[in-house]
């Protein structure tokens, strides 16, 4: 007999013939509470994100971009971006490809106001992950209809089983003599475009 068959036989004798597993308590789960879009741009920018409040997406991403190229998802709608930025859609570029890209444009699938977070759940407006994670620039489009007040009602609009990216300002570390380092895991710029079309 192993040693994992003598453990796993003394819990399985200390159990008892219950195979009954407890109820998992859901009480943290809240119903929807009022958004506050004013305390998500406080929470954004308190975690160095830019944040700005626009009803025209692409003069905003012109502004933000400059003369600089970008790399997008192959979802991303084409009246989001500037006719005159050079844009080049993700159809499986390498690594190298996309981290010679100025910037990245994607959509958000929710935020979350008491956090300050962004999530993206890989659909086609946002991408595959390395995306978001390999040019310093990444400038995430959010509709105020995305916002939600809570984690737990965040998690409630997400899908199980996708792949999740919780954005929570620019990519940053302190593990080097607590030392703050921006862009170890990611980019060193985010900008959050609020669109609240007119």
């Amino acid at each position: 007999m192993s040693s994992k068959e003598l453990i796993l036989g003394r819990i399985r004798q200390a159990l008892g013939s219950s195979t009954a597993s407890p109820g998992v308590p859901r009480d943290y789960r809240r119903g929807a509470a009022p958004v506050d879009l004013d305390l998500l741009v406080e929470r954004l920018a308190d975690y160095k994100a830019v944040v700005h409040r626009v009803p025209d997406v692409p003069d905003t991403i012109r502004t933000i971009i400059g003369a600089g190229r970008l790399v997008v998802p192959p979802g991303l709608p084409a009246d989001w971006l500037p006719p005159e930025v050079p844009v080049t859609r993700d159809d499986q570029l390498s690594a190298a490809e996309i981290s010679a890209a100025d910037g990245v444009v994607t959509a958000a699938a929710v935020a979350v106001v008491e956090t300050g977070t962004i999530v993206l759940d890989a659909s086609p407006d946002q991408g595959r992950r390395i995306l978001s994670l390999l040019p310093d620039l990444h400038i995430c489009v959010l509709r105020p209809e995305q916002v939600v007040a809570s984690v737990p009602e965040a998690v409630a609009r997400l899908t199980p089983g996708r792949p999740l990216t919780w954005i929570s300002g620019p990519s940053a570390t302190s593990d080097i003599e607590l030392n703050r380092v921006e862009g170890v895991h990611g980019p060193r710029n985010l900008h959050i475009v609020l669109w609240e079309s007119a």
